[in-house]
């Protein structure tokens, strides 16, 4: 028997868009990232004031990925421009491998292109070697490392510390 013979390919279009009050229930993907409830509106009521930015994979009205924008950064820039800060970059499991992270990416950057941004920043998991390899695909260099704590409200109301050491990286989006 041909192994391809079993093959079924599909082609699925996946719309990247900014996040909607109704795609909230959807980002925590079936109670596996329930803990974050809070945090998802928190950070969409900072959408809504213009600090933020949550743009969405959408696959048939489900967020099938996710890539959040700080629109403010502390982190100094080496021309004094302005820096974003992207985070959360996460595609749901089947949907891994298709390209659709590297969208998010690019829908990020884009927006950071249009609004002005002179550099922006990215953290990657030293226990997610895959993300680094990802982001120095497409630009990014490491430029130091984070001890990566930080604390959230969860789903009921408890407080959670995360510990997670990170590789800091960077890439400059002036055209050269």
């Amino acid at each position: 028997m041909n192994p391809d013979s079993d093959r079924l390919r599909i082609a699925v279009d996946v719309v990247i868009r900014p996040a909607e009050l109704a795609d909230l229930e959807g980002l925590e993907w079936f109670g596996q990232y329930a803990h974050y409830r809070r945090l998802f509106r928190d950070t969409w009521h900072d959408q809504q004031r213009g600090h933020r930015l949550m743009l969405v994979a959408d696959f048939n009205r489900f967020p099938v990925g996710q890539i959040f924008l700080q629109l403010q950064s502390s982190r100094p820039t080496p021309d004094q421009t302005a820096r974003i800060y992207f985070y959360a970059l996460r595609v749901l499991e089947p949907f891994q491998r298709l390209g659709i992270g590297t969208a998010l990416l690019q829908a990020a950057e884009a927006f950071a292109v249009r609004q002005s941004y002179g550099w922006t920043t990215i953290a990657a998991g030293k226990d997610n070697p895959a993300a680094r390899v990802l982001y120095e695909r497409h630009g990014y260099s490491v430029c130091g490392e984070e001890e990566g704590d930080w604390s959230y409200l969860d789903q009921h109301g408890r407080t959670r510390y995360v510990h997670e050491p990170c590789w800091v990286l960077e890439k400059s989006l002036r055209v050269r």
